[in-house]
């Protein structure tokens, strides 16, 4: 199986400095890979520039700037130039699906983060100081950086990336052929019902709670937000040190909410993995749950609009957002293939609507946010609870007759 680990790296100042001039430069030959696309498509010809083409010509770029471009590893700046060909080859997706297509842009020094290494012992060493105790990463044009490993690396490491999050650095390893860890069999299956009041609930009726990480640190990010709003929009270069402070903190505490919202899911995902040996959930598409209602124009006034729940909508996405449930899921999955649980997606409509004791469906049968009652059977339960029944049942972990 794959499995990803990620590291805080400790740099030197000096190897910090050149980390950051190692995103520069990448950034750069990203930037400068694409405006030579732009150009000549717009040319007479329409010339198309793949990445073979761009890939060729790094070994005379490297020549021309050997103390910018030819400090860093070739492989990685191929790695960049595969990335802008997978932003265009998903640019041009989007237009045959006839969807939003989102030309490629440029990447500012701040939004490009990110160097990858193809392989590791190719422009890069995962622990490259094996005699020392301390562990180490060595970078081509960087040095031997040391790496604060917390836990260990198993399989075999196939990818290295560095990432610059705020003032810290990381590294995350790919690995492949990472054996799996079984854990006993407990015999107890369960449907999962994902929520907002709750952020889930199990079959059983058990409920967890939904910490609402993003609410409970929205005035602080308000406040944060607002300091900001304050300074006037320049290029980094051109800011202050106050205006640089107040975006900084801006993005520590979103960075705080993410972690937070993924801790939660890492712990919540070990639980159910640990207790159940079989888990069925809902196949989300939470992209078309959180989409904008589409505007209704109003027959009779030209240019108006009626009342489309926009404001009631954007709340529920709010909310939905900060659950986290795809983050959930996708952690959830990943801990079921280690543990040699199994996870079964099953399909969402009407799970919510249908009575898990005689199978009714119908939009009366649940009266409010909380309470079950079938218009049928007159079968009551939390809503939430027949819910993830319902789920259950979809997945053959259950029969009907045992709600």
């Amino acid at each position: 199986m794959h499995r990803a680990y990620k590291f805080l790296l400790r740099p030197t100042v000096r190897q910090a400095q050149a980390l950051g001039e190692m995103l520069r430069d990448h950034c750069s030959l990203y930037n400068g890979a694409l405006q030579e696309r732009r150009d000549a498509y717009r040319h007479v010809s329409k010339t198309t520039v793949r990445y073979g083409q761009q890939s060729a010509q790094l070994k005379d770029v490297r020549a021309f700037d050997p103390e910018r471009q030819g400090r860093w590893s070739f492989s990685s700046q191929q790695a960049t130039l595969r990335r802008l060909d997978k932003a265009f080859a998903a640019f041009f997706r989007r237009v045959k699906a006839g969807e939003k297509p989102g030309y490629p842009r440029f990447r500012g020094v701040n939004w490009f983060d990110t160097v990858d290494f193809p392989k590791d012992g190719n422009g890069c060493r995962w622990d490259s100081t094996p005699h020392d105790p301390v562990t180490r990463v060595r970078l081509q044009g960087v040095g031997h950086v040391r790496v604060h490993r917390h836990r260990p690396v198993k399989g075999r490491v196939k990818t290295v990336s560095v990432k610059r999050e705020g003032r810290q650095w990381y590294v995350i390893l790919a690995c492949d052929e990472v054996p799996a860890e079984p854990l006993p069999a407990t015999g107890a299956v369960t449907g999962i019902d994902m929520g907002i009041a709750h952020f889930l609930t199990t079959s059983e009726g058990e409920h967890i709670a939904n910490p609402q990480h993003g609410r409970r640190n929205a005035e602080a990010l308000a406040k944060a937000q607002r300091a900001l709003k304050a300074f006037p929009r320049r290029k980094r270069e051109n800011r202050s040190a106050k205006h640089r402070r107040a975006v900084e903190k801006v993005a520590k505490l979103h960075r705080k909410v993410r972690r937070q919202r993924t801790d939660h899911a890492h712990r919540t995902a070990l639980a159910m993995v640990r207790t159940y040996d079989v888990i069925a959930h809902e196949r989300l598409s939470i992209a078309n749950m959180v989409r904008a209602p589409k505007p209704k124009p109003d027959p009779e006034n030209a240019g108006a609009f009626l009342p489309n729940g926009a404001a009631a909508k954007a709340g529920l996405n709010k909310s939905i957002h900060d659950a986290g449930w795809g983050v959930f899921l996708g952690i959830l999955a990943q801990k079921a293939e280690s543990a040699a649980r199994v996870v079964i997606p099953v399909d969402p409509r009407n799970t919510s609507r249908t009575c898990p004791a005689c199978g009714h469906t119908s939009a009366e049968n649940r009266t409010t946010q909380e309470k079950f009652e079938c218009t049928q059977c007159g079968h009551t339960a939390n809503a939430d609870q027949a819910g993830a029944l319902n789920v259950a049942i979809r997945a053959g972990l259950v029969l009907p007759d045992v709600a």
